[in-house]
Protein backbone atom coordinates (compact mmCIF):
# COMPACT_ATOMS: atom_id res chain seq x y z
CA UNK A 1 0.00 0.00 0.00
CA UNK A 2 1.48 3.35 -0.97
CA UNK A 3 0.99 6.25 1.47
CA UNK A 4 0.60 9.72 0.56
CA UNK A 5 2.73 12.43 1.94
CA UNK A 6 -0.20 13.75 3.83
CA UNK A 7 -1.10 10.59 5.61
CA UNK A 8 2.91 10.04 6.30
CA UNK A 9 2.18 13.04 8.22
CA UNK A 10 -0.22 12.68 9.96
CA UNK A 11 1.10 9.19 11.43
CA UNK A 12 4.23 11.10 12.11
CA UNK A 13 2.28 14.09 14.42
CA UNK A 14 0.33 10.98 15.54
CA UNK A 15 3.66 9.12 16.52
CA UNK A 16 5.39 12.06 18.36
CA UNK A 17 2.34 13.67 19.63
CA UNK A 18 0.02 10.84 20.95
CA UNK A 19 -3.66 11.59 21.97
CA UNK A 20 -2.99 8.75 24.78
CA UNK A 21 -2.04 9.51 28.16
CA UNK A 22 1.39 8.00 28.59
CA UNK A 23 1.87 5.58 31.53
CA UNK A 24 5.08 5.56 33.84
CA UNK A 25 7.78 3.31 32.17
CA UNK A 26 10.03 0.58 34.03
CA UNK A 27 13.32 2.63 32.61
CA UNK A 28 11.40 6.07 34.31
CA UNK A 29 11.06 4.16 37.83
CA UNK A 30 14.60 3.12 37.66
CA UNK A 31 15.64 6.89 37.10
CA UNK A 32 13.05 8.11 39.63
CA UNK A 33 14.83 5.33 42.24
CA UNK A 34 18.32 7.08 42.10
CA UNK A 35 16.83 10.38 43.54
CA UNK A 36 16.00 9.58 47.20
CA UNK A 37 14.42 12.49 47.98
CA UNK A 38 10.89 13.41 46.66
CA UNK A 39 7.26 13.45 47.09
CA UNK A 40 3.87 13.75 44.62
CA UNK A 41 1.32 15.99 46.08
CA UNK A 42 -2.27 17.26 44.10
CA UNK A 43 -2.74 20.55 44.19
CA UNK A 44 -5.90 21.13 43.08
CA UNK A 45 -8.98 19.02 41.49
CA UNK A 46 -11.00 20.66 38.53
CA UNK A 47 -14.06 18.76 37.02
CA UNK A 48 -13.22 15.61 39.66
CA UNK A 49 -9.87 15.41 38.00
CA UNK A 50 -6.76 15.02 40.56
CA UNK A 51 -3.80 17.11 38.75
CA UNK A 52 -0.85 16.15 40.79
CA UNK A 53 3.17 17.80 40.99
CA UNK A 54 6.25 15.32 41.42
CA UNK A 55 8.93 17.16 43.83
CA UNK A 56 12.16 16.44 43.75
CA UNK A 57 14.55 18.07 46.91
CA UNK A 58 18.56 18.56 47.35
CA UNK A 59 20.10 16.81 49.61
CA UNK A 60 19.13 18.06 53.40
CA UNK A 61 22.73 19.58 53.56
CA UNK A 62 21.45 21.76 50.91
CA UNK A 63 18.58 22.55 52.00
CA UNK A 64 17.60 25.53 53.42
CA UNK A 65 14.16 27.44 54.69
CA UNK A 66 13.64 29.17 51.67
CA UNK A 67 14.91 27.44 47.93
CA UNK A 68 14.68 28.52 44.89
CA UNK A 69 13.01 25.98 42.34
CA UNK A 70 11.90 25.48 39.10
CA UNK A 71 8.87 24.38 37.51
CA UNK A 72 8.90 21.56 34.57
CA UNK A 73 6.05 21.50 32.15
CA UNK A 74 6.07 18.12 29.59
CA UNK A 75 5.32 18.20 26.16
CA UNK A 76 3.75 15.61 24.17
CA UNK A 77 1.65 17.55 21.62
CA UNK A 78 -0.34 18.97 24.54
CA UNK A 79 -2.39 16.08 24.29
CA UNK A 80 -0.02 13.20 25.77
CA UNK A 81 3.04 12.89 27.63
CA UNK A 82 3.48 12.90 31.23
CA UNK A 83 5.36 14.79 33.96
CA UNK A 84 8.31 11.73 33.97
CA UNK A 85 9.41 13.66 30.68
CA UNK A 86 11.75 15.40 32.75
CA UNK A 87 13.71 12.45 33.17
CA UNK A 88 14.84 12.30 29.57
CA UNK A 89 17.93 13.28 27.83
CA UNK A 90 17.24 16.89 26.95
CA UNK A 91 16.53 17.98 31.09
CA UNK A 92 17.74 14.82 33.10
CA UNK A 93 21.64 16.36 33.74
CA UNK A 94 19.75 19.95 34.57
CA UNK A 95 17.23 18.54 36.73
CA UNK A 96 20.80 16.51 38.79
CA UNK A 97 23.19 19.44 38.57
CA UNK A 98 19.93 22.27 39.55
CA UNK A 99 19.20 19.90 42.84
CA UNK A 100 22.86 19.49 43.49
CA UNK A 101 22.99 23.46 43.99
CA UNK A 102 20.02 23.45 46.16
CA UNK A 103 17.38 23.97 43.98
CA UNK A 104 13.90 22.28 44.29
CA UNK A 105 12.69 20.98 41.33
CA UNK A 106 9.23 20.60 40.31
CA UNK A 107 6.78 18.97 37.36
CA UNK A 108 3.61 18.74 37.02
CA UNK A 109 0.64 17.02 35.41
CA UNK A 110 -2.30 19.07 33.43
CA UNK A 111 -5.11 18.98 31.63
CA UNK A 112 -4.57 17.45 28.48
CA UNK A 113 -5.62 19.50 25.12
CA UNK A 114 -8.53 16.56 24.47
CA UNK A 115 -12.43 16.50 24.37
CA UNK A 116 -13.20 19.76 26.32
CA UNK A 117 -9.93 20.83 26.91
CA UNK A 118 -7.24 22.92 24.80
CA UNK A 119 -3.87 24.08 25.66
CA UNK A 120 -5.44 26.82 27.59
CA UNK A 121 -6.77 25.03 29.98
CA UNK A 122 -3.08 23.67 30.57
CA UNK A 123 -1.81 27.24 31.39
CA UNK A 124 -4.21 27.65 33.59
CA UNK A 125 -3.31 24.17 35.37
CA UNK A 126 0.46 25.32 35.04
CA UNK A 127 -0.49 28.95 36.47
CA UNK A 128 -2.23 27.60 39.20
CA UNK A 129 0.50 25.05 40.17
CA UNK A 130 2.62 27.72 40.41
CA UNK A 131 0.29 29.98 42.93
CA UNK A 132 -0.69 26.25 45.12
CA UNK A 133 3.46 26.33 45.77
CA UNK A 134 3.19 30.26 46.61
CA UNK A 135 0.71 29.82 49.03
CA UNK A 136 2.51 26.77 50.56
CA UNK A 137 6.50 28.08 50.48
CA UNK A 138 6.66 27.10 54.13
CA UNK A 139 5.81 23.82 53.88
CA UNK A 140 7.99 22.99 50.63
CA UNK A 141 10.66 25.21 52.34
CA UNK A 142 10.43 27.72 48.62
CA UNK A 143 11.55 30.94 48.03
CA UNK A 144 8.57 33.22 47.26
CA UNK A 145 10.70 35.47 44.83
CA UNK A 146 13.12 33.23 43.13
CA UNK A 147 11.69 30.51 40.91
CA UNK A 148 11.25 29.63 37.13
CA UNK A 149 9.95 27.15 34.48
CA UNK A 150 10.91 25.41 31.83
CA UNK A 151 9.57 22.71 29.05
CA UNK A 152 9.72 21.03 25.97
CA UNK A 153 8.44 20.99 22.80
CA UNK A 154 4.38 21.81 23.77
CA UNK A 155 6.06 22.35 27.17
CA UNK A 156 8.24 24.58 25.56
CA UNK A 157 5.27 26.74 24.42
CA UNK A 158 3.50 25.70 27.51
CA UNK A 159 6.11 27.27 29.91
CA UNK A 160 6.59 30.44 27.43
CA UNK A 161 2.85 31.20 27.69
CA UNK A 162 3.14 30.12 31.39
CA UNK A 163 5.59 32.91 32.37
CA UNK A 164 4.65 35.40 29.82
CA UNK A 165 0.90 35.66 29.71
CA UNK A 166 -1.13 37.91 32.27
CA UNK A 167 -2.16 36.11 35.73
CA UNK A 168 -5.62 37.65 35.27
CA UNK A 169 -6.22 36.14 31.39
CA UNK A 170 -5.76 32.90 33.08
CA UNK A 171 -7.39 32.72 36.13
CA UNK A 172 -8.08 29.43 37.74
CA UNK A 173 -9.03 27.42 41.21
CA UNK A 174 -10.38 30.68 43.36
CA UNK A 175 -8.37 29.45 46.40
CA UNK A 176 -5.00 30.33 44.85
CA UNK A 177 -6.43 33.96 43.49
CA UNK A 178 -4.57 35.91 45.53
CA UNK A 179 -1.14 34.44 44.29
CA UNK A 180 0.54 35.78 40.88
CA UNK A 181 3.35 34.07 39.64
CA UNK A 182 6.15 36.12 38.75
CA UNK A 183 8.97 33.89 37.26
CA UNK A 184 12.52 34.96 37.26
CA UNK A 185 13.51 32.76 34.32
CA UNK A 186 12.52 30.85 31.90
CA UNK A 187 13.95 27.91 29.60
CA UNK A 188 12.38 26.62 26.38
CA UNK A 189 13.38 23.93 24.37
CA UNK A 190 12.07 23.27 20.58
CA UNK A 191 8.93 25.16 21.51
CA UNK A 192 6.02 26.73 19.25
CA UNK A 193 6.01 30.11 19.34
CA UNK A 194 3.28 31.90 17.48
CA UNK A 195 -0.14 30.98 15.86
CA UNK A 196 -0.20 34.00 14.33
CA UNK A 197 2.86 34.00 12.24
CA UNK A 198 1.82 32.15 9.23
CA UNK A 199 5.57 32.15 8.18
CA UNK A 200 6.38 29.55 11.11
CA UNK A 201 3.85 26.50 9.57
CA UNK A 202 5.67 25.46 6.18
CA UNK A 203 7.78 21.84 7.05
CA UNK A 204 5.85 21.66 10.53
CA UNK A 205 3.33 19.75 12.06
CA UNK A 206 0.83 23.10 11.82
CA UNK A 207 1.54 23.17 8.54
CA UNK A 208 -2.10 21.75 7.03
CA UNK A 209 -3.62 23.71 10.29
CA UNK A 210 -5.23 20.71 11.88
CA UNK A 211 -3.02 20.79 14.97
CA UNK A 212 -4.45 24.55 15.76
CA UNK A 213 -8.12 22.46 16.70
CA UNK A 214 -6.39 20.45 19.30
CA UNK A 215 -4.71 23.88 20.66
CA UNK A 216 -7.80 25.90 20.41
CA UNK A 217 -10.38 23.26 20.42
CA UNK A 218 -11.30 24.55 17.64
CA UNK A 219 -9.98 25.53 14.31
CA UNK A 220 -7.41 28.78 13.96
CA UNK A 221 -10.05 31.32 12.20
CA UNK A 222 -12.53 30.49 14.83
CA UNK A 223 -10.12 31.83 17.89
CA UNK A 224 -8.46 34.71 16.68
CA UNK A 225 -8.39 36.26 20.86
CA UNK A 226 -6.97 32.91 21.98
CA UNK A 227 -4.74 32.26 19.31
CA UNK A 228 -2.90 35.55 20.73
CA UNK A 229 -3.61 34.41 23.95
CA UNK A 230 -1.27 31.65 23.46
CA UNK A 231 1.12 33.00 21.08
CA UNK A 232 4.25 33.70 23.33
CA UNK A 233 5.60 36.15 20.46
CA UNK A 234 2.19 38.31 21.37
CA UNK A 235 2.81 38.29 25.00
CA UNK A 236 6.59 39.43 25.13
CA UNK A 237 7.49 43.08 26.63
CA UNK A 238 10.63 44.58 27.59
CA UNK A 239 9.63 43.90 30.92
CA UNK A 240 9.27 40.00 30.56
CA UNK A 241 11.54 37.55 32.21
CA UNK A 242 15.27 36.80 30.81
CA UNK A 243 14.22 33.48 28.36
CA UNK A 244 16.65 31.23 27.37
CA UNK A 245 15.81 29.28 23.71
CA UNK A 246 17.39 25.67 23.16
CA UNK A 247 16.52 24.66 19.67
CA UNK A 248 17.88 22.42 16.83
CA UNK A 249 18.56 23.19 13.53
CA UNK A 250 17.18 20.09 11.76
CA UNK A 251 13.96 20.21 13.15
CA UNK A 252 10.99 19.37 11.08
CA UNK A 253 8.61 18.96 13.84
CA UNK A 254 8.79 22.41 15.28
CA UNK A 255 11.18 24.35 12.89
CA UNK A 256 14.10 26.51 14.59
CA UNK A 257 12.49 29.36 13.03
CA UNK A 258 10.68 29.55 15.90
CA UNK A 259 12.59 30.30 17.91
CA UNK A 260 14.74 32.51 15.54
CA UNK A 261 11.64 34.01 15.41
CA UNK A 262 10.89 34.65 18.91
CA UNK A 263 14.72 36.53 18.96
CA UNK A 264 13.73 38.68 16.28
CA UNK A 265 10.59 39.69 18.21
CA UNK A 266 12.20 40.45 21.29
CA UNK A 267 14.81 42.35 19.43
CA UNK A 268 12.23 44.97 18.66
CA UNK A 269 10.30 45.11 21.80
CA UNK A 270 13.81 44.92 24.00
CA UNK A 271 12.47 41.75 25.49
CA UNK A 272 15.93 39.93 27.07
CA UNK A 273 15.62 36.38 24.88
CA UNK A 274 18.82 34.62 23.73
CA UNK A 275 18.76 31.22 21.69
CA UNK A 276 21.19 28.34 22.01
CA UNK A 277 21.13 26.60 18.44
CA UNK A 278 22.00 22.51 18.39
CA UNK A 279 23.72 21.92 15.30
CA UNK A 280 22.39 18.73 13.70
CA UNK A 281 19.56 18.16 15.91
CA UNK A 282 16.31 17.19 15.33
CA UNK A 283 12.94 17.54 17.43
CA UNK A 284 13.67 16.37 20.97
CA UNK A 285 17.86 16.74 20.11
CA UNK A 286 17.42 13.25 18.18
CA UNK A 287 20.15 12.77 15.95
CA UNK A 288 24.10 12.03 15.77
CA UNK A 289 27.49 14.53 16.23
CA UNK A 290 25.09 17.38 17.89
CA UNK A 291 27.03 20.26 18.78
CA UNK A 292 26.95 21.23 21.85
CA UNK A 293 26.55 18.47 23.14
CA UNK A 294 23.58 16.77 25.60
CA UNK A 295 26.19 17.25 28.00
CA UNK A 296 26.92 20.71 27.15
CA UNK A 297 23.62 22.21 26.49
CA UNK A 298 22.36 20.75 30.05
CA UNK A 299 25.03 22.51 31.56
CA UNK A 300 24.38 25.94 29.90
CA UNK A 301 20.59 25.41 30.63
CA UNK A 302 21.72 24.73 34.36
CA UNK A 303 23.85 28.07 34.23
CA UNK A 304 21.74 30.12 32.82
CA UNK A 305 18.56 29.28 35.58
CA UNK A 306 21.17 29.57 38.52
CA UNK A 307 22.45 32.65 37.23
CA UNK A 308 18.83 34.06 37.72
CA UNK A 309 17.71 32.56 40.90
CA UNK A 310 20.88 32.29 43.41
Amino acid sequence: MKLSIKSIKIIFALVCFPLTLTAQKPNEQEILDTFPNKETVVYKTVNGQELDMLIFYPDAKKMTSKNPWMMHVHGGGWAGGSKYNILKKAFLGSLKSLLENGVVCVTIQYRKAKRNSNAYDAVVDAKDAARFLLKNVKRFKLNKKRYGVWGGSAGGHLSLVTALGDNSDFIGDAEFIKYKPNFKCVVSYFPFTSCVNPDLRPGSIFEDGKLFERLLGAPLEEKPELAKLLSPTELLNKKSPPILLVHGDKDTVLPIINSTYMVKVAKEKKADVELLTIKNAAHSFHGENLSPSIKELNDAATKFILSHLK
